[in-house]
Protein backbone atom coordinates (compact mmCIF):
# COMPACT_ATOMS: atom_id res chain seq x y z
CA UNK A 1 0.00 0.00 0.00
CA UNK A 2 1.21 3.70 -0.67
CA UNK A 3 2.14 5.00 2.37
CA UNK A 4 -0.87 8.29 1.81
CA UNK A 5 -3.58 8.68 -0.31
CA UNK A 6 -2.20 9.23 -4.29
CA UNK A 7 -4.21 12.64 -5.74
CA UNK A 8 -5.66 12.99 -8.85
CA UNK A 9 -4.45 14.82 -12.03
CA UNK A 10 -5.24 17.95 -12.48
CA UNK A 11 -5.97 19.11 -16.18
CA UNK A 12 -5.52 16.02 -17.66
CA UNK A 13 -1.90 16.23 -16.37
CA UNK A 14 -0.30 12.67 -14.91
CA UNK A 15 0.46 12.79 -11.39
CA UNK A 16 2.74 9.39 -11.54
CA UNK A 17 6.01 9.03 -12.16
CA UNK A 18 6.76 7.52 -15.48
CA UNK A 19 9.62 5.39 -14.35
CA UNK A 20 6.97 3.00 -12.03
CA UNK A 21 3.40 3.87 -13.46
CA UNK A 22 2.33 0.26 -13.06
CA UNK A 23 2.91 0.09 -9.84
CA UNK A 24 1.49 3.31 -8.91
CA UNK A 25 -1.68 2.77 -10.87
CA UNK A 26 -1.77 -0.56 -8.77
CA UNK A 27 -1.50 1.38 -5.57
CA UNK A 28 -3.68 4.58 -6.42
CA UNK A 29 -6.69 1.90 -6.95
CA UNK A 30 -6.27 0.48 -4.12
CA UNK A 31 -6.16 3.28 -2.34
CA UNK A 32 -9.34 4.08 -3.97
CA UNK A 33 -10.85 0.84 -2.39
CA UNK A 34 -9.52 1.30 0.80
CA UNK A 35 -10.85 5.15 1.12
CA UNK A 36 -14.33 3.99 0.12
CA UNK A 37 -14.08 6.00 -2.80
CA UNK A 38 -14.19 2.32 -5.09
CA UNK A 39 -16.60 -0.23 -3.63
CA UNK A 40 -17.60 -3.76 -3.88
CA UNK A 41 -19.53 -4.14 -6.95
CA UNK A 42 -18.52 -0.90 -8.52
CA UNK A 43 -17.19 -1.15 -12.28
CA UNK A 44 -13.65 0.55 -13.29
CA UNK A 45 -14.37 2.47 -16.55
CA UNK A 46 -10.87 2.59 -18.08
CA UNK A 47 -11.44 5.21 -20.23
CA UNK A 48 -12.84 7.33 -17.45
CA UNK A 49 -10.10 6.99 -15.22
CA UNK A 50 -7.23 7.36 -18.29
CA UNK A 51 -8.50 10.49 -19.31
CA UNK A 52 -9.11 11.90 -14.94
CA UNK A 53 -5.51 10.65 -14.49
CA UNK A 54 -3.81 12.18 -17.68
CA UNK A 55 -2.65 8.90 -18.86
CA UNK A 56 -3.09 6.10 -21.87
CA UNK A 57 -5.03 3.11 -21.08
CA UNK A 58 -1.98 0.66 -21.15
CA UNK A 59 -0.87 1.30 -17.84
CA UNK A 60 -4.48 1.16 -16.38
CA UNK A 61 -5.22 -2.45 -18.04
CA UNK A 62 -1.95 -3.32 -16.63
CA UNK A 63 -2.77 -2.55 -13.30
CA UNK A 64 -6.61 -4.10 -13.62
CA UNK A 65 -4.63 -7.57 -14.88
CA UNK A 66 -2.45 -7.42 -11.67
CA UNK A 67 -5.62 -6.96 -9.77
CA UNK A 68 -7.16 -9.20 -11.04
CA UNK A 69 -4.69 -11.32 -10.21
CA UNK A 70 -4.59 -10.95 -6.64
CA UNK A 71 -8.01 -11.51 -6.21
CA UNK A 72 -9.31 -7.82 -6.10
CA UNK A 73 -11.04 -7.07 -9.31
CA UNK A 74 -13.17 -9.65 -11.49
CA UNK A 75 -12.73 -8.33 -15.25
CA UNK A 76 -16.38 -9.15 -16.59
CA UNK A 77 -16.71 -9.49 -20.38
CA UNK A 78 -18.67 -6.81 -22.24
CA UNK A 79 -18.27 -5.10 -18.62
CA UNK A 80 -14.85 -4.54 -17.59
CA UNK A 81 -13.21 -4.31 -13.94
CA UNK A 82 -15.24 -4.82 -11.09
CA UNK A 83 -14.36 -4.65 -7.94
CA UNK A 84 -14.81 -7.76 -6.05
CA UNK A 85 -16.96 -8.31 -2.56
CA UNK A 86 -15.04 -10.08 0.40
CA UNK A 87 -16.78 -13.57 0.66
CA UNK A 88 -16.99 -15.68 3.74
CA UNK A 89 -14.25 -18.39 2.43
CA UNK A 90 -11.84 -14.56 1.43
CA UNK A 91 -12.20 -13.62 5.41
CA UNK A 92 -11.29 -17.00 6.84
CA UNK A 93 -8.44 -16.65 4.51
CA UNK A 94 -7.22 -13.83 5.53
CA UNK A 95 -7.93 -14.10 9.38
CA UNK A 96 -6.29 -17.46 9.63
CA UNK A 97 -3.65 -16.88 7.29
CA UNK A 98 -2.83 -13.55 9.74
CA UNK A 99 -3.14 -16.19 12.68
CA UNK A 100 -0.32 -18.45 11.28
CA UNK A 101 1.96 -15.63 10.16
CA UNK A 102 1.29 -13.14 13.18
CA UNK A 103 1.57 -16.26 15.53
CA UNK A 104 5.39 -17.10 14.29
CA UNK A 105 6.29 -13.49 14.06
CA UNK A 106 5.42 -13.04 17.82
CA UNK A 107 6.74 -16.53 18.93
CA UNK A 108 10.31 -15.52 16.87
CA UNK A 109 10.21 -11.60 18.14
CA UNK A 110 9.72 -12.84 22.11
CA UNK A 111 13.21 -15.13 21.92
CA UNK A 112 15.33 -12.27 20.02
CA UNK A 113 13.45 -8.88 20.11
CA UNK A 114 16.30 -6.43 21.74
CA UNK A 115 15.09 -5.38 25.15
CA UNK A 116 15.12 -1.44 23.91
CA UNK A 117 12.72 -2.41 21.10
CA UNK A 118 10.03 -4.03 23.36
CA UNK A 119 10.45 -1.19 25.81
CA UNK A 120 9.93 1.43 22.95
CA UNK A 121 6.93 -0.36 21.89
CA UNK A 122 5.66 0.13 25.11
CA UNK A 123 6.40 3.98 25.53
CA UNK A 124 4.75 3.88 22.02
CA UNK A 125 1.28 2.46 23.56
CA UNK A 126 1.11 4.62 26.58
CA UNK A 127 0.97 7.75 24.07
CA UNK A 128 -1.04 5.55 22.45
CA UNK A 129 -3.41 4.87 25.41
CA UNK A 130 -3.13 8.88 25.96
CA UNK A 131 -5.34 9.87 23.17
CA UNK A 132 -8.33 8.24 24.57
CA UNK A 133 -9.21 11.71 26.09
CA UNK A 134 -7.69 13.38 23.20
CA UNK A 135 -11.48 14.28 21.08
CA UNK A 136 -9.27 15.26 18.27
CA UNK A 137 -8.02 12.12 17.63
CA UNK A 138 -11.12 10.00 16.27
CA UNK A 139 -9.63 6.76 15.64
CA UNK A 140 -6.53 4.35 16.78
CA UNK A 141 -6.77 1.74 14.46
CA UNK A 142 -3.67 2.72 12.95
CA UNK A 143 -1.96 2.83 15.97
CA UNK A 144 -3.22 -0.66 16.54
CA UNK A 145 -1.60 -1.50 12.95
CA UNK A 146 1.87 -0.35 13.67
CA UNK A 147 1.79 -2.32 17.01
CA UNK A 148 1.32 -5.66 14.34
CA UNK A 149 3.83 -4.43 12.13
CA UNK A 150 6.62 -3.53 15.02
CA UNK A 151 6.08 -7.43 16.08
CA UNK A 152 6.50 -8.47 12.28
CA UNK A 153 9.29 -6.61 11.84
CA UNK A 154 10.94 -7.94 15.44
CA UNK A 155 10.80 -11.13 13.96
CA UNK A 156 13.53 -10.31 11.77
CA UNK A 157 12.60 -13.42 9.17
CA UNK A 158 12.44 -12.04 5.55
CA UNK A 159 9.99 -14.17 4.10
CA UNK A 160 7.82 -13.63 6.80
CA UNK A 161 7.73 -9.68 6.95
CA UNK A 162 7.36 -10.47 2.32
CA UNK A 163 4.33 -12.82 3.45
CA UNK A 164 3.20 -10.20 5.50
CA UNK A 165 3.57 -7.22 2.91
CA UNK A 166 1.58 -9.40 0.23
CA UNK A 167 -1.29 -9.44 2.30
CA UNK A 168 -1.45 -6.30 3.85
CA UNK A 169 -3.96 -4.99 1.22
CA UNK A 170 -6.24 -7.38 2.41
CA UNK A 171 -5.64 -6.81 6.12
CA UNK A 172 -6.10 -3.02 5.52
CA UNK A 173 -9.39 -4.18 3.38
CA UNK A 174 -11.36 -5.94 6.40
CA UNK A 175 -9.83 -3.33 8.76
CA UNK A 176 -11.58 -0.57 7.30
CA UNK A 177 -14.95 -2.64 7.62
CA UNK A 178 -14.33 -3.34 10.80
CA UNK A 179 -12.81 -0.19 11.69
CA UNK A 180 -16.29 1.45 11.40
CA UNK A 181 -17.83 -0.03 14.79
CA UNK A 182 -14.31 -0.39 16.58
CA UNK A 183 -13.93 2.15 19.14
CA UNK A 184 -10.47 3.87 20.64
CA UNK A 185 -11.10 2.16 23.97
CA UNK A 186 -11.71 -1.38 22.48
CA UNK A 187 -8.34 -0.59 20.47
CA UNK A 188 -6.43 0.09 23.51
CA UNK A 189 -7.66 -2.22 25.84
CA UNK A 190 -7.00 -5.23 23.15
CA UNK A 191 -3.65 -4.37 22.41
CA UNK A 192 -1.65 -4.47 25.85
CA UNK A 193 -2.30 -8.30 25.64
CA UNK A 194 0.17 -8.35 22.70
CA UNK A 195 2.80 -5.78 24.68
CA UNK A 196 2.70 -7.84 27.74
CA UNK A 197 3.20 -11.35 25.96
CA UNK A 198 6.64 -9.81 24.34
CA UNK A 199 7.49 -8.57 27.93
CA UNK A 200 7.18 -12.07 29.17
CA UNK A 201 9.12 -13.79 26.82
CA UNK A 202 7.26 -16.79 26.31
CA UNK A 203 7.16 -18.14 22.60
CA UNK A 204 4.21 -20.98 23.44
CA UNK A 205 2.42 -18.25 25.62
CA UNK A 206 2.91 -15.40 22.76
CA UNK A 207 1.81 -17.40 20.09
CA UNK A 208 -1.74 -18.24 21.70
CA UNK A 209 -2.19 -14.98 23.18
CA UNK A 210 -1.37 -13.79 19.27
CA UNK A 211 -4.03 -16.63 17.84
CA UNK A 212 -6.31 -15.67 20.10
CA UNK A 213 -5.98 -11.92 19.61
CA UNK A 214 -7.10 -12.54 15.58
CA UNK A 215 -9.34 -15.08 16.30
CA UNK A 216 -11.45 -12.43 18.90
CA UNK A 217 -11.46 -10.02 15.70
CA UNK A 218 -12.39 -12.49 12.90
CA UNK A 219 -15.03 -13.44 15.16
CA UNK A 220 -16.54 -9.38 15.81
CA UNK A 221 -16.43 -8.83 11.55
CA UNK A 222 -18.20 -12.26 11.68
CA UNK A 223 -20.55 -10.72 13.43
CA UNK A 224 -20.58 -7.32 12.15
CA UNK A 225 -21.42 -8.66 8.90
CA UNK A 226 -25.27 -9.23 9.47
CA UNK A 227 -26.29 -8.98 5.55
CA UNK A 228 -24.33 -12.47 5.20
CA UNK A 229 -26.61 -14.60 7.56
CA UNK A 230 -23.16 -16.72 8.36
CA UNK A 231 -24.14 -19.57 10.66
CA UNK A 232 -21.90 -19.65 13.80
CA UNK A 233 -20.44 -23.06 12.79
CA UNK A 234 -19.40 -21.13 9.57
CA UNK A 235 -16.80 -19.08 12.22
CA UNK A 236 -14.12 -21.66 11.87
CA UNK A 237 -11.50 -22.32 14.68
CA UNK A 238 -8.13 -22.07 13.30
Amino acid sequence: MADKPISRGAGGVSIFDKQNISREVVEYFKQMIITGELNPGDRIVETKFAKELGISQTPIREAMHQLSGEGIVTIVPNKGPVVNELQRSDVYEIYSLRAAIEGLAIRIATQIAPQADVEGLEVFYERMKAKLDDDEVDSLLQDSLYIHQTIIRLSNHSRLMQTYQSLSFQISLVNRILGKESTKRKEVEQHWELIEALKQRDPDNAEKVMRKHIYRSYREFIELDEDKHWEDGEALWF
